[in-house]
């Protein structure tokens, strides 16, 4: 029960990483409410792992990072 919820929970999130990282290339995304609900959502998970990677050539890699983490999670939790 307790595995299957954490699943799902990290499967919104990697849904919800992904759709931030793809809406961040498109201007019209960005300004819109849905986006800043997303953005409110998955920025305070992203700054920890910015201040500790750097961007190179003004290139964010911290929600790769973040997928990278939360596959790992699913991968050692067998969930």
């Amino acid at each position: 029960m307790i595995k299957g919820v954490l699943s799902l929970i990290i499967n919104v999130l990697i849904v919800i990483v992904l759709v931030h990282a793809i809406g961040s290339w498109i201007p019209q995304i960005r300004e819109s409410e849905f986006y800043k609900k997303l953005d409110s959502i998955v920025e305070p998970i992203l700054r920890p792992i910015r201040n500790v990677l750097p961007s190179y050539s003004n290139v964010d890699f911290s929600p790769l990072v973040l997928l990278l983490i939360l596959y790992l999670i699913k991968h050692l939790f067998r969930l």
